[in-house]
């Protein structure tokens, strides 16, 4: 049994001590906690650790609303106050911009949140059949695990969705393809719910009229998914409204399909998109690249306010469904879409976008280093919005916009887009110094 002081957070949420000249890193605990752990990892520079005992608890400890916490790898921060929550992910930015990127944002934007449980709007929920623990298992992985955590309720899903799981379970044994069913994803809409039951194996006719009723007993949609994402088809109802999120502040309504990508937080989001306009502030006559355009979340409200809008996206079908809801909004004439893969992007091929005053980039966790790279000159934009899932990729390219390409970090914040977790999505807008 080992002793350590807890000095901070990391971007995992794991406490951090040192002990012997050694970084140890240690579940469960909080900074300012004085812990007995157990070692359970050890590697030439750092420990990993699990709490055993606490000598001196934090004022920011809470009591974790959820009976699975510690075991479900879905949350890893119910322990901490929501307030604390922020302030660590504020600092987790700031460090990484700091320490990754040697770049200080002029201003720290205040942080954007909402609702700290029931706030996910989609989940992925891995199902396996393990016969030791009673049957079918429906859930999130346990922590750093591949096993499935068994779970009877979720406090950071919808509460109907929640009150869901134990009947999906039984769903799922009743089937004759239970074993042959190894995923659930679900995605809820402002009006519409759908489960995609991702099927190994074709369902039979028993499994689809069970499927039918369950369906029809909680008020969602069941689709199946025989193989990759675009595979997806409705199974039950068979005549009923696809799925769609609003953004009100700017007149416009996305379609999207279960398997699309978008924001799991719908509250935050909407924030997160005000936040944007106002930094990147649209302006008629104005010509804005969206990159990683996804299926419009924010090309739509950019051409709301007036400019031309060019969203650029690798996905080809996503390409489509931005054009559709572009049409659909009556947003036609300001936007074109194009399917380009932006990991590849070079100075030709930014060149040849045309003139862009601004621009707005989203990419995955990888960030957009190669978008960053292949700007230069002046015809580069004179504001960038970035909006990142990942402070690391913001960092290492918020360093060559700032000490490569001319720029400077006017300011950088977070959104609270995951509570009760240590994911950390951020915007930051960069403004071009050079001539």
């Amino acid at each position: 049994m080992s002793v350590a002081t807890i000095e901070s957070l990391d971007h995992e949420g794991r406490g951090v001590a040192h002990v012997d000249g050694k970084a140890v890193f240690i579940e469960g605990a909080l900074p300012g906690e004085r812990v007995e752990y157990t070692v359970q990892r050890q590697r030439p520079r750092y420990e990993l650790g699990q709490v055993d005992k606490l000598l001196r608890t934090s004022a920011l400890r809470v009591a974790p609303r959820c009976p699975h916490f510690g075991t479900c790898g879905g949350c890893s921060m119910q322990h901490l106050d929501a307030l604390a929550q922020t302030a660590i992910k504020q600092r987790v930015l700031e460090d990484a911009l700091r320490h990754v990127g040697k770049v200080r944002p002029a201003i720290i934007y205040p942080a954007i949140s909402g609702p700290s449980w029931g706030y996910r709007q989609r989940a992925r929920l891995t199902v396996r059949k393990v016969a030791s623990k009673g049957g079918v298992l429906v859930g999130f992985h346990e922590r750093r695990s591949s096993y499935v955590a068994d779970m009877s309720s979720c406090a950071v899903l919808p509460p109907r969705l929640s009150a869901m799981l134990p009947a999906m379970r039984e769903l799922v044994a009743g089937l004759s393809i239970s074993e042959r069913l190894p995923q659930i994803e679900i995605a809820v809409g402002d009006a519409t719910t759908v489960l995609v039951f991702r099927n190994l194996q074709p369902p039979s006719g028993a499994d689809e009229v069970r499927l039918a009723r369950f369906a029809d007993h909680w008020q969602v949609q069941v689709w199946m998914q025989p193989a990759g994402p675009d595979s997806i088809y409705r199974l039950h109802p068979a005549d009923a409204s696809g799925l769609s999120y609003s953004l009100p502040e700017f007149g416009v309504t996305l379609d999207f399909r279960a398997t699309d990508f978008t924001q799991v937080n719908v509250a935050v989001n909407r924030i997160l998109m005000r936040r944007s306009m106002q930094l990147l502030d649209p302006r008629p006559g104005e010509r804005i690249a969206d990159l990683f355009c996804g299926l419009g979340n924010f090309s739509l409200p950019i051409a709301r306010c007036g400019a031309h809008v060019v969203g650029i996206e690798g996905s080809a079908s996503l390409v489509v469904r931005a054009a559709e809801n572009s049409r659909r909004n009556g947003l036609a004439h300001l936007t074109e879409f194009h399917a380009v893969n932006l990991f590849d992007a070079t100075e030709d091929s930014m060149a040849a976008l045309g003139r862009l005053d601004k621009l707005l980039i989203d990419p995955p966790r990888e960030g957009a280093i190669a978008v960053v790279k292949a700007l230069g000159g002046r015809q580069s934009p004179r504001r960038i919005v970035y909006v990142s899932c990942n402070p690391a990729t913001l960092a290492r390219d918020a360093a060559v916009l700032v000490h490569e390409k001319g720029y400077r970090l006017a300011g950088a914040g977070i959104a609270n887009m995951f509570p009760q977790t240590s994911h950390v999505e951020s915007i930051a807008l960069f403004e071009r110094v050079t001539d």
